[in-house]
């Protein structure tokens, strides 16, 4: 019986160490393939910005909305400021950039398509109703600009994306968060 077990113990012995060896002489070749590729980092895409490269004062706060990094930066009138991520519009030629700020707020917004909405898609309903099937999410507030809006959204994929028909989206809960530290009057730009 002693046999055995020095028998097994050198089958096992030899198994282990030919493993190793295979391992030591495949590390070149994983070690070149690592060197070749350069290495990819985790950083955010996004730079923020100072209002005082946009605006003379805070006024009543400012909405930045960088639609290049997808980002809104929100300063309230005391300074505070909150980065929020956002979704932008799809095309440039749906994009408008500029200055604009915010005429009114809306806790239940109501949608009704553009005409150059419907112009791209006739099978948009004519009308959706506030609530959960809302694409201007459970807040709207409505710049200068006719038919553009900073709100929110109930389609989370949204967010991060080129996927508005012009306006800007947050996540609904941020959206809220927004609407409530927005009063009417707020300075906006979009970049």
């Amino acid at each position: 019986m002693g046999d055995m077990s020095c028998k097994n113990v050198g089958r096992r012995t030899f198994l282990f160490a030919s493993a190793i060896g295979l391992v030591s002489l495949a590390a070149p070749t994983v070690l070149r393939a690592q060197e070749a590729a350069p290495a990819r980092r985790n950083i955010s895409s996004f730079r923020l910005h100072d209002w005082q490269d946009h605006f003379d004062s805070l006024g009543k706060g400012i909405l930045l909305s960088d639609t290049t990094t997808r980002v809104l930066q929100h300063w309230t009138a005391d300074g505070e400021m909150r980065v929020y991520p956002t979704s932008v519009p799809m095309s440039d030629e749906l994009t408008r950039r500029g200055y604009s700020e915010i005429v009114y707020k809306d806790d239940a917004p109501d949608w009704v398509p553009t005409p150059s909405m419907r112009e791209r898609d006739p099978s948009l309903p004519s009308y959706v109703a506030p609530g959960p099937k809302n694409p201007l999410g459970v807040r709207a507030m409505h710049l200068t600009w006719q038919y553009y809006r900073i709100h929110g959204t109930g389609d989370t994929r949204k967010i991060g994306r080129k996927s508005s028909s012009g306006c800007i989206g947050l996540y609904n809960e941020d959206i809220i968060e927004v609407f409530d530290r927005t009063p009417i009057g707020t300075q906006v730009k979009l970049i």
